[in-house]
């Protein structure tokens, strides 16, 4: 089996004792029904809640316990190359088989469900949910397509504030919604702060509840610092979890589009 980094993965038959590195992918291996395979989650894995309680937790996305990940013995381990970091990647590859992730589009994100559920055993339920996700945002991407679009800023962070760029799966959300990304030029996670926001003059800012929880008062301090831009909250895991709650995902993204939609023609 080969990775979405190009990497070989050897295994021996469906594994028995998984650990995932990463929230997104947490939750689509409890879609898959993988309850009795996965002994390891890290602390940010809070879906399904079941899981985050008792579960083992193996440290943070970025901060793993090696020791805790070996004392687990796990026959796979499924990172991804983002949310992880390189050099403890690495090390566990030297000891275990892993399985890296890779998303930046739509098609990254349904490839890797369906990877995942090969070598996990539960390859009809992968295809069954990839084929679902793909068909509900091609339906979505028609019905946005007929809207008119809307220039927005995503900031992920605050102190500095930080936008997401292109070559993001968020850039990719934003796109398939008929959102056009202010920093879109910019590649990754750019850092802005509100002159350039406002030299930019996007028609809303979307501040997302992670990874910074953002919230009202964030919203207020940008309109106390410039009455020309107007902010809107937006839930984060739904532009940045790649894993099952993509299915749910549309139904977000249309309600949004409503939200936004009335916020820019209210301010006009």
């Amino acid at each position: 089996m080969i990775d979405q980094l190009g990497n070989i993965v050897n295994l021996h038959g469906p594994p028995q004792r998984i650990v995932s590195l990463v929230p997104s992918q947490t939750e689509l291996l409890y879609h898959l029904g993988l309850d009795a395979s996965v002994v390891g989650v890290t602390k940010f894995c809070i879906h399904p809640e079941i899981w985050h309680q008792t579960k083992k937790r193996v440290g943070g996305t970025k901060q793993l316990n090696i020791e805790v990940i070996r004392s687990l013995q796990p026959d796979l381990i499924i990172g991804n190359k983002e949310e992880n970091q390189k050099d403890q990647i690495a090390q566990l590859q030297n000891e275990f088989p892993v399985w890296m992730s890779d998303i930046e589009t739509l098609g990254d994100a349904t490839s890797m469900i369906r990877s995942i559920g090969s070598i996990t055993g539960k390859t009809l339920e992968s295809e069954i949910l990839s084929s679902s996700i793909e068909d509900a945002f091609k339906e979505l991407e028609y019905e946005c397509s007929l809207l008119t679009p809307l220039t927005v800023a995503y900031l992920i962070w605050q102190d500095p504030w930080m936008a997401a760029g292109h070559q993001t799966f968020i850039h990719a959300m934003l796109r398939s919604i008929n959102l056009i990304n202010c920093f879109g030029n910019k590649t990754r996670y750019p850092v802005t702060d509100l002159s350039e926001l406002e030299n930019l003059a996007p028609d809303v800012v979307l501040l997302s509840t992670e990874p910074f929880p953002f919230t009202t008062i964030h919203q207020t301090t940008i309109s106390n610092q410039s009455s020309f831009l107007k902010s809107n909250l937006v839930d984060g895991e739904y532009f940045s979890w790649y894993g099952s709650r993509l299915l749910k995902a549309p139904d977000y993204f249309r309600q949004l589009r409503v939200q936004l939609n009335e916020l820019v023609t209210a301010s006009n």
